[in-house]
């Protein structure tokens, strides 16, 4: 598991027993057992590929007696091995060219019906692997959709990213490749072995002397490759992260001129990649050796004792030959061997990765206080008004009561960053359908407050309450319906308008669409674009101005109707003018929900029914516009800064 994904604390705390391979890779045994009948067929195909696979030997050493004139084939292999085949010795004759014929046409045959049962074997295990592979990247997807905000804060998107691509494709090949190649090579050995010791018993072990060295190989370098793994997978993610940093932000790299700074970071990451490879690279280097050279031992093993063995008349050259196939058939497990423990290696390090993900569990969920999880009703779209539906059982009356917000994270993020509470004591009523407003200074808490009230950050228990009950009480899907988010960080999707506006919203009709783009004054904007409704905005909308997006993100918050509207400083990036538009057509629509208004400019929050001014957490004024003036403090101040502006301007 890599640095970037491992919580701020883990790093002080008490060093526990790393997880087997094993261990990380058991996490795939309920995505098997859904495809158990599948998987078991093709483990019976690749059986009978395996034992099929064992008769070509047989026949070659009894075409090999045939031509060298011996009275009896395979004259050693006795017992129920010998019955079974006994249709297949039927035909021997020493020195007949029929029998050589149908010897050969049996050959044929037998590889025909072994690349039948291998065409089938690899068929359906390969396939059942992807379709593991599609269950483990929707439960990844369900389960980053699922995390709160302190996931992402802990963790980058580029390394994430690693996660659910190249880490998956890694457990991919442990469920398909692995699987598959794991079972040829048991039930070749298996065969094989067993072949060799009816035939000789005395050279089989001879042969397999090596066994051991072999076995003490296997686990050295497993253990090696497994650890190398880790970290070529770790630095891959770091890689990606750099990658996708830079490809975000490039517009930010070249605004500052810092191009070479960053190729040379990203030299570097990938280099240290590339280093971590090589590594791999080495200790493969030697592996693949040593197993060559101790197959080629076996074989010199073989022909010097089972030569001896000929000469002096123990069994013929056929049984030779047949037993010099069964060895040869040995060779590619002993280095299947090696790359299916490097497959296993690698998938165990990757599926130790993705367990970090499938295994986190997001504290702001369905639950935790007895609620069971909703399935969210499918909202439809009528065009008239832009009505609050009145499905859903959330008037909008919201309350704070004696809330002190700390974010969890160790070093804060965004409001939070020194690390102390954000906001402090905070009492506030908020009736439904009534506007409040929030003003204040940068880093004052205003962002923190409103992302409460959608659990995004979870206030703690009984501070905050949603029509006299606790937010806690409502399933996220029903109090997430309820209100339309504007965030500070507009952000929309690389894909059309039409799209964007209509983003969280079923059966959308063509007027909702149209009606919640005026209400956002972006349809005249709009209606100048060469493919209107169907422009595609780009990544994060870069095809847009600012003020374009906050105001595509305005009508995807009215089209959803509802019972709150949240908006977080979402009029920053347009003109006053433009602004005033806006706020006249909202004015209709907030009247009848409760409104939040998050904003720096007077301008925008005079008409609330209710504002109040955070500074450091705390609200330290309240009321409505002419009162606050009247109050002569930090909104007063403001006021007369921005209209001193105003004023300088028209100049």
């Amino acid at each position: 598991m890599s640095a970037i994904a491992q919580p701020a604390a883990a790093a002080s705390a008490v060093k526990v027993k790393k997880p087997s391979g094993w261990d990380q890779l058991k996490t795939l045994i309920p995505y098997v057992r859904r495809y158990k009948a599948m998987t078991a067929l093709g483990l019976f195909t690749n059986t009978l590929t395996g034992l099929v696979g064992a008769l070509p030997q047989l026949v070659i050493g009894a075409i090999t007696d045939c031509l060298t004139g011996s009275p009896q084939t395979l004259a050693t292999l006795q017992g129920s091995a010998r019955a079974v085949l006994a249709p297949l010795f039927s035909f021997y004759a020493p020195l007949s060219r029929t029998a050589l014929g149908k010897y050969c046409i049996i050959l044929i045959a037998i590889m025909a019906v072994k690349g039948f049962f291998s065409f089938w074997s690899r068929w359906i295990l390969i396939g059942v692997s992807r379709e593991i592979e599609f269950d483990l990247r929707n439960d990844l997807f369900d389960r980053f959709l699922a995390m709160d905000p302190e996931f992402y804060v802990r963790n980058r998107t580029g390394d994430l990213m690693s996660r659910a691509t190249n880490d998956l494709n890694a457990v991919r090949m442990v469920l398909g490749p692995g699987i598959m190649y794991s079972a040829t090579t048991i039930v070749t050995m298996v065969v094989a072995i067993f072949f060799m010791f009816r035939l000789s018993p005395s050279l089989t072990l001879w042969v397999l002397l090596p066994v051991p060295v072999v076995a003490f190989a296997v686990r050295y370098f497993g253990e090696t490759i497994h650890r190398l793994s880790e970290q070529i997978q770790a630095a891959l993610g770091a890689l990606s992260t750099r990658a996708q940093e830079n490809l975000t932000g490039v517009r930010v790299i070249r605004a500052y001129a810092q191009e070479q700074p960053e190729i040379e970071a990203f030299d570097k990451a990938n280099r240290d990649y590339v280093d971590q490879n090589i590594k791999l690279i080495a200790t493969w280097s030697l592996f693949f050796p040593f197993l060559t050279a101790l197959i080629g031992v076996t074989f010199v093993i073989l022909l010097g004792k089972g030569g001896t063995d000929v000469i002096d008349h123990r069994f013929t050259v056929g049984t030779m030959w047949a037993f010099y196939w069964f060895l040869g058939q040995l060779v590619f497990p002993m280095i299947a061997l090696g790359w299916v423990t490097n497959i296993f290696q690698r998938g165990a390090a990757s599926m130790g990765r993705l367990n970090y993900i499938l295994n986190s569990q997001a504290g702001i969920r369905d639950g935790l206080d007895g609620v069971a999880e909703a399935t969210p009703a499918r909202r439809t779209n009528a065009p008239a008004a832009l009505a609050a539906s009145s499905a859903s059982r959330i008037h909008g009356e919201i309350e704070f009561r004696d809330l002190t917000f700390t974010y969890p994270t160790s070093s804060g993020v965004t409001e939070g960053s020194r690390g102390g509470p954000v906001l402090h004591d905070i009492n506030l009523l908020v009736p439904a359908g009534s506007t409040l407003a929030v003003v204040g200074p940068t880093g004052s808490g205003k962002s923190t407050l409103a992302a409460l009230i959608a659990r995004l950050w979870e206030a703690p228990a009984r501070t905050l309450y949603l029509d006299g009950r606790s937010i806690r009480e409502y399933s996220l899907a029903e109090l997430r319906e309820a209100i339309g988010f504007v965030p500070q960080d507009t952000f929309l999707f690389s894909d059309t308008l039409r799209e964007n506006i209509a983003f969280g919203v079923t059966d959308t009709v063509e007027e909702g669409v149209l009606e919640a783009a005026e209400i956002a004054s972006l349809s005249g904007e709009i209606q100048s674009f060469p493919h209107q409704y169907e422009t595609m905005v780009g990544e994060r909308g870069i095809t847009l101005s600012g003020g374009q997006k906050q105001r595509t993100s305005i009508a995807r918050a009215i089209l959803r109707q509802p019972k709150i509207l949240i908006l977080d400083d979402a009029l920053s990036s347009v003109d006053t003018d433009t602004e005033e538009r806006i706020l006249r057509r909202l004015r209709d629509v907030m009247s009848q929900r409760t409104s939040i208004l998050i904003s720096h400019r007077v301008s925008t929050v005079k008409n609330a029914d209710q504002i109040i001014v955070l500074r450091e957490g705390r609200i330290i004024e309240r009321g409505t516009h002419d009162e606050l003036l009247a109050l002569g403090g930090y909104y007063a101040d403001l006021n007369q800064k921005q209209m001193l502006e105003e004023e300088l301007a028209r100049e």
